[in-house]
C-alpha cells in the first residue's frame, strides 16, 4: 500500500509539473533578457518606448544566481517586465561593462537598475530580493514614468 501511495503522490507531482516545465521552455514564465550589450539596450530602448531593466551581475556571486533560479522565474515579474522593459543582464566584470560598474557608482553584487530610454537611472537596488519585490521594484519605476 505504501509503495502505490508513493507511486501515486509521485505521477501526481509529474503531472502538476509538466505544464510549469512547459511553459517555462517557452519563455512566458520568466524573464526574457533579450538585449546583449548595454548599446544594444540604448537602441532597443530607444525604438521601443520602453525603460531599460538591468540584471548587473559576477559569475561567482550566489545571490545573483539566486535571482536567476528564482525571482527572475516569478510568473508576475516575468509578465511585468517582458512586457513593459528592455531586459538585459550584464556581466560586470567582462568586457566594457567594469567601465559601466563605475559609472553607475556600484558597490555590490546583484544590482538592479531600471533606466530611462537614455540611459539615465530611474530607479536601482542592492542584494537579492524575492519575485513580489521585483513586480513591485517594477511597478514603482513605470510609476515613475508616468509622472515625468
Amino acid at each position: 500500500m505504501k509503495i502505490f501511495l508513493r507511486s501515486l503522490v509521485c505521477l501526481l507531482m509529474l503531472s502538476c509539473n509538466a505544464p510549469v516545465s512547459m511553459a517555462q521552455n517557452n519563455g512566458s514564465s520568466q524573464i526574457n533578457f533579450t538585449a546583449t550589450t548595454w548599446a544594444d539596450a540604448l537602441k532597443q530602448a530607444a525604438a521601443q518606448n520602453k525603460y531599460i531593466f538591468v540584471d548587473a551581475y559576477a559569475t561567482w556571486c550566489g545571490p545573483c544566481k539566486m535571482l536567476k533560479a528564482t525571482s527572475f522565474k516569478n510568473g508576475k515579474a516575468a509578465a511585468l517586465f517582458n512586457q513593459n522593459f528592455v531586459n538585459v543582464a550584464l556581466d560586470m566584470e567582462k568586457g566594457s561593462n567594469p567601465q559601466l560598474a563605475q559609472q553607475w557608482g556600484m558597490r555590490a553584487y546583484p544590482t538592479l537598475i531600471i533606466f530611462d530610454s537614455k540611459g539615465k537611472i530611474v530607479l536601482n537596488t542592492v542584494g537579492f530580493i524575492s519575485g513580489k519585490d521585483l513586480v513591485r521594484f517594477g511597478e514603482e519605476a513605470l510609476r515613475r514614468q508616468k509622472t515625468i
